[in-house]
């Protein structure tokens, strides 16, 4: 009887949870590129064997099983078609491809998006990022933190990436009181919890770190291998420079101030207006009992501009306040092509695989 009951309810449970291979990935491995046709063999290849090894798999449950998300930022060599060759051979390959360059934040926001498996991990193309770091960063992810990012402790590039990377770093810590040495490293890991959240865009790839404790989740960092770069040279320009400084100043009013605006240009607004008013006061009492005149003295203007520099500071903040919780989200990338993305993961980007 019991039998009997169990074969009549068994169809209405697959029913009503259906199952779903998108969620029984264990590792999704995110590899945003750009023009990187030589050294993508050697990656991949290190990246199956770093999967493969036990000290890893014994990381997690059984079955483990992982996935690698190769995100073309828009190359003009044939590195999608070298991936393409390889996918009938290695069936974990996935590759979405962009029409164009949109840069890492926007490659890295689509691995996000189609990253299935319950832990992820992004590193560069490059080979410069040590594969088999992969496990001890997990490792270290267990013990109860949402992110770990690797520190290149030991760089192997040349001062003219150092003494900027420093810099940057330095100011980053200054600023935001976060103590990590490596903001920028490309090897990190998350939870998936930490990639659902995250809304990146411009350079804020940067920056990741920052917004995620801002998030509330919990953050640390391991020291990592860091290689010579063996083909090509870097894809980043003097220009990054001041993008990152745009950027920088965007992430910290986002951290401090995105969900209360009025309290920046509220403040910046009612100080303004003050001291336009005390300037115009003092120029009125002037006038009224010293009848010194008012038309040839610049301090007036001053006060005027000052009083409408205020207003407009506390318009903004009210305007900001509005618009807070209702700011539109779409995506910053055109997808050309997908290949060998589960059903789920292609309908992310609006097409079937």
């Amino acid at each position: 009887m019991a039998l009997a009951r169990f074969l009549l309810t068994f169809p209405l449970s697959i029913i009503r949870y259906p199952l779903s291979f998108d969620h029984l990935t264990s590792l999704s491995v995110i590899v945003p590129l750009f023009n990187e046709r030589e050294s993508l063999p050697d990656l991949i290849g290190q990246l199956y064997l770093a999967m493969g090894e036990n000290e890893l798999r014994q990381l997690f449950p059984e079955p483990f099983s992982f996935e690698i998300i190769l995100v073309d930022d828009g190359s003009t060599d044939d590195s999608c078609a070298l991936i393409g060759r390889m996918v009938p051979s290695k069936q974990e390959l996935r590759l979405i491809s962009f029409q164009r360059n949109f840069g890492k934040t926007a490659a890295l926001s689509a691995g996000f998006m189609a990253a299935a498996g319950d832990y992820v991990c992004t590193i560069d193309a490059d080979l410069q990022d040590d594969p088999f770091a992969i496990k001890e960063m997990i490792k270290k992810l267990q013990e109860g933190y949402d992110l770990v990012s690797g520190w290149k402790q030991q760089r192997k590039d040349p001062l003219t990436k150092i003494l900027p990377s420093k810099l940057f770093n330095a100011v980053t810590r200054l600023f935001t009181g976060i103590t990590i040495h490596d903001f920028n490293c490309g090897l990190k890991v998350y939870r998936k919890e930490v990639t659902r959240r995250l809304e990146l865009h411009g350079d804020m790839h940067r920056y990741i770190p920052v917004l995620a404790e801002w998030m509330g989740f919990r953050i640390t960092e391991l020291p990592v291998n860091h290689r010579a770069r063996q083909f090509g040279s870097t894809k980043y320009g003097s220009s990054r420079f001041l993008s990152g400084l745009f950027d920088f100043l965007s992430v910290l009013f986002i951290t401090r101030y995105l969900r209360r605006p009025m309290h920046f240009f509220g403040m910046a607004g009612l100080s303004s207006f003050l001291l336009g008013f005390v300037i115009s006061l003092y120029v009125t009492l002037d006038k009224v009992l010293l009848h010194k005149p008012v038309s040839n003295r610049p301090i007036l203007f001053l006060g005027i501009l000052l009083l409408i520099l205020g207003v407009q500071l506390f318009s903004t903040g009210l305007l900001g306040e509005m618009l807070s919780t209702s700011s539109a989200k779409g995506s910053t990338f055109t997808v050309r092509e997908t290949l060998n993305l589960t059903d789920g993961q292609a309908k992310k980007f609006g097409s079937a695989d």
